[in-house]
């Protein structure tokens, strides 16, 4: 066995004894994603404040002790930029974890830098430096060298220390509630993405019609079955941008197909029997099954809601660094449409908009529907200030 790596598994197991015994742990992976259709775990770093370790997936077959201790109410594990950790417990654990805590998620609720980058974090909180030079390692390969195991390593030694610190800070704040509610909004987050599936998966849907909607979506669903199936990357089967143009296209025979650009590639040639008669299904689809249009009107409110939201995102950057909290992590621009949906335009189909519920209603939600309705106004004060606007709310017995 090399220095720090655990190859045999009655090692793992009474590693996971240790971990279960120490109640926190420090979790990071090592994967590749170019080859299948899900990311290919290579290496588990794993460490408590006794013991610093690599596991090696290749060799220790059973890795359900992990998973299970992952997904258990009793031990907290804490990572740094978690989503393919909690991705990994999602699929090979069949469980979502229980007791995750982020370390990049609770720097961005106590300053205005989220997503930072673990080398960026250490040097924040710790003072320290890690060298960060495997990066680019083939994780796959075997035996792995010493430096790669040192520097995998070396990604959850400091994990714990920076979290310890994090900790008291956020309870200086009063804000570990926002921090608790907002591991959870995380992992909810990251499951439905790990879920998404098909035409879920496709940018580009809102600009065709109700026929190329109906195609690009089989299209996007054959693509993932047979993904799935072969295990290879969405990428590989057939790329996004070619679906749109095979669902605007339309074409009824092998050879039509092969006349879109691009199409011409041995792995899409092997599927294209495949492709066409998909398509061909879907054209078949009688026009009162299409998805509707969006009228006029609803287009116009569209436009609307881009605008007021525009607005409000000057308003809510000011108010993030004010309060000293990251504005890409509090709010995105679909989150301010969908406050002005559900405000302005009495829109109360689907939960609550993220901005006015929780910890976020509090820092800015109320405030920006208040700006909404005139009772706050805004106004620069100093433009040389990180937050140069100020909001003063409106006293009708002023007038």
């Amino acid at each position: 066995m090399a220095e720090g790596l655990i190859e045999e598994q009655a090692e793992f197991d009474d590693l996971c004894a240790q971990i279960r015994e120490a109640g926190i742990v420090a979790f990071d992976t090592e994967f590749v994603t170019e080859d299948t259709y899900r990311p290919e775990l290579c290496l588990l770093q794993l460490a408590t404040d006794q013991i610093s370790v690599a596991v090696d997936p290749f060799r220790v077959e059973r890795l359900d002790a992990w998973w299970e201790l992952m997904a258990d109410d009793e031990t907290t594990v804490v990572v740094h930029g978690g989503q393919a950790e909690i991705k990994f417990c999602l699929a090979l654990g069949d469980a979502r974890p229980r007791k995750l805590v982020d370390v990049q998620l609770a720097e961005g609720l106590q300053s205005t830098s989220y997503p930072l980058g673990y080398e960026a974090l250490v040097q924040r909180v710790l003072g320290e430096r890690v060298s960060g030079k495997e990066t680019r390692s083939d994780w796959r390969r075997r035996p792995l060298s010493a430096r790669q195991i040192v520097y995998a390593r070396e990604d959850v030694d400091h994990v714990l220390p920076i979290w310890n610190r994090q900790r008291k800070s956020l309870e200086q704040l009063g804000r570990l509630e926002w921090f608790d509610a907002e591991s959870e909004r995380f992992i909810d987050d990251v499951e439905a993405e790990h879920n998404r599936k098909g035409a879920d998966r496709l940018s580009g849907l809102h600009k065709l019609r109700p026929r190329e909607l109906v195609v690009a979506t089989a299209l996007a669903d054959w693509r993932d079955a047979e993904a799935a199936r072969l295990n290879k990357p969405l990428r590989r089967m057939l790329r996004d941008d070619l679906i749109i143009e095979l669902a605007r296209r339309q074409p009824k025979t092998v050879g039509q197909l092969m006349e879109t650009r691009d199409m011409n590639r041995s792995n899409y040639r092997r599927s294209a029997d495949a492709m066409v008669a998909c398509i061909q299904q879907a054209v078949a689809i009688p026009d009162d099954q299409l998805p509707r249009r969006e009228k006029g009107r609803a287009s116009r409110k569209r436009d609307e809601e881009q605008a007021l939201g525009q607005l409000l995102n000057m308003a809510l950057s000011n108010r993030c660094a004010e309060a000293n909290v990251s504005r890409q992590l509090i709010g995105t621009s679909a989150d301010l449409r969908q406050l002005v949906r559900s405000h302005v335009f009495g829109d109360s189909n689907g939960p609550l908009p993220r901005l006015a519920s929780g910890w976020r209603a509090e820092v800015c939600g109320n405030l920006l529907t208040d700006l909404l309705d005139g009772k706050v106004s805004l106004r620069v004060a100093d433009p040389e200030s990180d937050h140069p606007l100020v909001f003063e709310r409106f006293n009708p017995e002023s007038d």
